[in-house]
């Protein structure tokens, strides 16, 4: 793994000799960024030793607290690992403190210098290294929504739309692909373009959403899916932080509202040979795409049920699952069809892609691209074939089959044999015991929809 040298790390604070403090990230089981801050004098030394972290870092749920049953707290006394800062990913952060500081990615290593087999980012490595063997690189592109809200609740404490920059009126309608909408937001929209340029994220479209104050940002297709996924944590990092700037907050929860569309993350996939070719396109230009494209597409459908745990990971991520909102909830695949979870957007052959349109915007990306790449993975190993392609509207045509239940879909992760096998038993346990941790909690808080429901009548 590439680390950043001394070298970079002093011909960067010349560069940018304002910069005074740097933030060492590292992304946890639920994508958030935990780490240390220091001052810039230190990161030759950064360079040079690492930084220690626990390795508990990997058992903190949402609320960053320790869940034992990982075996990564008390169990081994708490005890640190090493984290190494990664190559290339030394860069500022201008939305912190008038440009005076900087961030750095961090993954987490044995003391022997072997991956850790908690950290998703080494995860992914992996799963990238044994596509390696088989000489395929994937090329990703990561889709990201988001729920711009006023910082001021409403009377109930609830949230709302945001103000207009420019017209101070409230947003009330969906108004899709509303370039209006665009302007009326320009300046926070130019804040995350200039943000994002400072830092070398290849931001590609940015279009408005489907409900008040909703967009998506997408990121251009890259053949290092490490640096797709990195691309993709810094950049809710920076609209989180630019949005605040504003006077905003900026959510990627998976379902703000409830009769609002949710967010969502989709990725698209194509695999690359060692020449460079395509292998998802036909040689004979086949529009249904080549024979690997659909054994990719039937391992990704066989091991959907069972990722569903990585692709809603929280109790909000399954609100986001109901009929008529674009959200797909049963494993089908189609030709340029928004309906269906697996859609092969239309296009050049030579483009031939798969868009998985299943996780929410509140995904671990390290996370879902290793499960991805492993169905992939999957499909090929075994040659699978898929179902006949959906034509017309699949939510009319299927019944709902994928899981709504967060306790049912981490029972279906940890009997996944495929899974267990590309993600690590090991892995599988902490990620599991994580998430029922966080389950058993969020089932000790009763509702206010309960309290109004049954509290005087039953």
């Amino acid at each position: 793994m590439p680390t950043l040298s001394a070298d970079e790390a002093r011909a960067f604070l010349a560069r940018h000799p304002d910069i005074d403090s740097v933030d060492l990230l590292i992304s946890d089981l639920n994508g958030v960024m935990r780490g240390k801050r220091i001052p810039s004098s230190n990161l030759e030394k950064v360079c040079q030793l690492g930084v220690n972290l626990p390795a508990s870092v990997f058992a903190l749920d949402i609320n960053g607290h320790t869940i034992e049953a990982t075996g990564l707290g008390l169990a081994i006394g708490d005890s640190d690992r090493i984290c190494r800062p990664i190559a290339k990913s030394l860069m500022p952060s201008p939305w912190l403190r008038g440009g005076r500081q900087a961030q750095l990615l961090m993954t987490m290593v044995e003391p022997d210098e072997t991956p850790f087999f908690a950290d998703p980012r080494q995860l992914l490595s992996q799963q990238l290294r044994r596509l390696g063997e088989r000489g395929l690189t994937p090329v990703a592109a990561v889709e990201m929504e988001f729920y711009l809200l006023d910082r001021v609740r409403t009377a109930e404490g609830k949230i709302q739309p945001p103000r207009s920059p420019r017209s101070g009126e409230r947003a009330t309608q969906s108004q899709l692909y509303s370039i209006d909408e665009l302007d009326e937001y320009a300046a926070f929209l130019e804040g995350v373009q200039r943000a994002a340029e400072c830092q070398g994220l290849p931001l590609d479209t940015t279009l408005k959403e489907c409900a008040p104050g909703q967009f998506e940002i997408t990121l251009g297709h890259c053949d290092d899916a490490l640096k797709a996924c990195d691309s993709a944590v810094l950049l809710k990092r920076l609209i989180k932080g630019v949005a605040l700037n504003h006077g905003f907050e900026a959510t990627f929860m998976a379902k703000p509202y409830g009769l609002e569309a949710g967010n969502g993350t989709h990725v698209h996939l194509s695999l690359l040979d060692g020449k460079g070719c395509n292998v998802f396109a036909a040689s004979n230009g086949d529009p249904l795409g080549s024979q690997t494209l659909r054994q990719a597409v039937a391992g990704l459908l066989e091991l959907m049920p069972a990722s569903m745990a990585v692709c809603a990971p929280n109790l909000n991520s399954f609100r986001r699952f109901q009929a008529g909102l674009y959200v797909p909830m049963t494993p089908t695949w189609g030709f340029d069809n928004r309906s269906v979870a697996l859609r092969i957007p239309s296009g050049d052959n030579e483009a031939r892609r798969i868009e998985h349109r299943v996780a929410g915007a509140d995904v671990n990306p390290y996370l879902l691209l290793a499960v991805l790449l492993a169905g992939i993975e999957h499909g090929i190993e075994r040659q699978l074939k898929p179902p006949a392609p959906v034509a017309g509207n699949a939510y009319e045509q299927f019944e709902p089959t994928l899981t709504n239940s967060w306790l049912q879909a981490l029972e279906l992760l940890e009997a996944s044999e495929p899974l267990r096998a590309a993600l690590g038993s090991d892995f599988v346990h902490v990620f599991v015991a994580n998430r029922r941790a966080e389950r058993d909690q969020a089932m000790q808080t009763v509702s206010q929809l309960e309290y109004a429901w049954y509290l005087r009548h039953v």
